[in-house]
């Protein structure tokens, strides 16, 4: 989709910084309400819709269709009170960011599924359980599966609206300039008028690889409304440990978006009085490990792992009650930051990791992505999946023995040190096993597992039967090295409820929208400290449809194209 013939257009209704998720969703809600849109993105056009593509296609959605086949009971306040539980909200600048959280899961509640099943959107039949929390009914965490994975994962979920952008590039409404990095906004008096930024350079790398960032020019375009949808920072890492909580992070970290989320246009918004707020707010996962075939710097996959393997610190202890795989991702993270070790350990057998290990990503699942029917069967045959299957053989983070004292020889020499004693790891396996072998027992996290393979998706393919981990007939044992991975912003540009950007005096800046991760989903964070999963794919259709038609408004031209259907 080359549109960058004949020239960059100087003036448009609206700008889109960004051509991510978010972006093209701004873009397409403004183009269907009659505005002449120009999308402005630094990469080139091989990456085209941004972090979404690799994504596992997740969304929170509420009271589903899908969950009620399942026989999952669901409601709005329900979903509103695990909301507030986990985002903690505690800050006089969470106003904005609660106003979003209650617009976001109403939407989720409401419209959200009539509206993408409208646009071809379809979802996997057994709805997944993410974030379950393990603390009382107020604190954080899912109380039922909200999950829908998108039938086509991340790819699935973009395709509706790269159509629409290009159904506006035919037209003549609509433009994308890649290698246009924008580096500040126009001002005129106070209102936004405008972008400047650099030309870089024609690059020919593939989706996801970084691009050069030799300046060849610059450009300025103006407009009458300028939406910033440039995302996070997690592909620059001295930025996240410059906002990192109460320290500067772990010195190693991997990283789960490409390097051109960097987080620097957004730094220019508030240069120019835009409120950023909630900085230290960051969604990282603990699970996370090498890829064997990068794609950009330091490039993590997280495993999404059921809640059947022992999760031990780097010196061999069980992570504390209730750190269990899946139920507490940033409680997770702030306790192993007490530790003084960058890394932790998946342990586990061969029968567990077959059917509770997945991996997080569109590539890594080529049967959701790809919508191939056959190749989806394939997962309930024996074996590992071939995704996995390549991280075992290739991967620098699995060893695999047959008793636990090899085990723990085995997962020193990979971290190049004597951490993990033998006979501990073994006592400590062993001490679990005899609580399966009781029949009963008090081991939490066993409880939680029998707990979890009452809902009918656990059951069917996500949790195994309470086994002995040790029992040779579901070996061999293996032990999953795992680092720190960079994901999400948690905090970002102050909107309202129109997504217009606030200023530090709490009004709004004339002109200026903003959505996706640049606006930390909405109002500069409405997730709060904590994620339900699900919400980052559904936060930025919401706040880009919001962005998109607000902007529109403001041009005048949704009035003008008023009875044109909008996406």
């Amino acid at each position: 989709m080359n549109t960058n013939g004949g020239g960059v257009w100087q003036h448009s209704d609206v700008v889109v910084v960004g051509a991510g998720l978010s972006g093209l969703v701004a873009a397409a809600e403004a183009y269907n309400a009659g505005s002449r849109v120009l999308i402005l993105d630094q990469e080139p056009e091989a990456s085209l819709g941004g972090q979404a593509h690799w994504s596992f296609g997740g969304l929170f959605m509420v009271d589903t269709a899908e969950q009620r086949r399942l026989g999952v009971k669901d409601s709005v306040e329900l979903a509103m009170n695990d909301w507030l539980g986990s985002a903690a909200f505690d800050r006089p600048e969470d106003a904005w960011p609660r106003a979003w959280a209650e617009a976001y899961v109403n939407f989720a509640a409401g419209e959200k599924r009539a509206w993408l099943h409208a646009l071809g959107v379809r979802f996997f039949p057994l709805v997944q359980w993410a974030e379950r929390g393990g603390y009382d009914a107020q604190g954080h965490g899912n109380s039922v599966p909200r999950f829908h994975v998108a039938w086509g994962t991340g790819p699935g979920i973009l395709s509706p609206f790269l159509a629409k952008v290009r159904e506006g590039v035919a037209a003549g409404r609509v433009q994308i300039a890649f290698r246009h990095r924008a580096t500040e906004l126009v001002f005129h008096s106070r209102s936004v008028t405008g972008v400047r930024g650099e030309l870089l350079e024609p690059s020919g790398v593939n989706r996801g690889e970084a691009s050069s960032r030799t300046v060849v020019g610059d450009f300025e375009v103006s407009a009458q409304s300028v939406i910033v949808t440039t995302g996070g920072i997690g592909g620059n890492h001295a930025m996240v440990r410059e906002q990192w909580p109460n320290s500067s992070g772990p010195d190693y970290m991997l990283s789960g978006v490409p390097a051109s989320v960097d987080g620097e246009f957004q730094q220019s918004v508030a240069n120019s009085g835009g409120a950023l707020i909630n900085t230290d707010r960051m969604w990282h996962y603990t699970e996370g490990i090498h890829n064997p075939e990068p794609v950009w710097p330091l490039h993590g996959i997280r495993i999404l792992s059921g809640p059947s393997p022992l999760w031990l610190d780097a010196t061999g202890q069980r992570l504390p009650i209730p750190l269990f795989p899946g139920f507490d991702s940033l409680g997770t993270l702030r306790h192993l930051e007490t530790t003084g070790h960058e890394h932790s350990w998946f342990v586990l057998n061969k029968t567990i990791l077959n059917k509770e290990f997945a991996l997080s990503g569109s590539e890594q699942n080529p049967d959701l992505t790809g919508k191939d029917v056959k190749l989806l069967a394939k997962r309930a045959l024996p074996g590992t999946p071939a995704p996995l299957q390549k991280f075992l053989d290739a991967g620098i983070d699995f060893v695999q023995a047959a008793t636990a004292q090899e085990l723990a020889l085995k997962m020193n020499a990979l971290t190049g040190n004597s951490l993990i004693d033998p006979e501990n790891l073994h006592q400590t396996i062993l001490a679990r096993d005899m609580q399966v072998d009781s029949g009963l027992g008090k081991d939490t996290q066993l409880n939680a597992i029998r707990e979890a393979r009452r809902f009918a998706t656990d059951k069917l393919m996500r949790v195994v039967p309470p086994h002995p981990i040790l029992a040779a007939e579901h070996g061999p044992l293996v032990a999953v090295r795992l680092t720190t991975l960079t994901r999400k912003s948690l905090g970002g540009l102050t909107t309202d409820l129109s997504a217009r950007v606030l200023g530090g005096d709490g009004e709004p800046i004339p002109c200026l929208f903003a959505a996706g991760e640049a606006a930390g989903f909405g109002g500069g964070g409405m997730h709060g400290y904590r994620s339900l999963e699900g919400t980052f794919l559904g936060g930025a259709l919401f706040s880009g449809r919001v962005a998109g038609r607000h902007a529109a408004e403001a041009t005048g031209t949704a009035a003008a194209a008023a009875g044109s259907t909008v996406v």
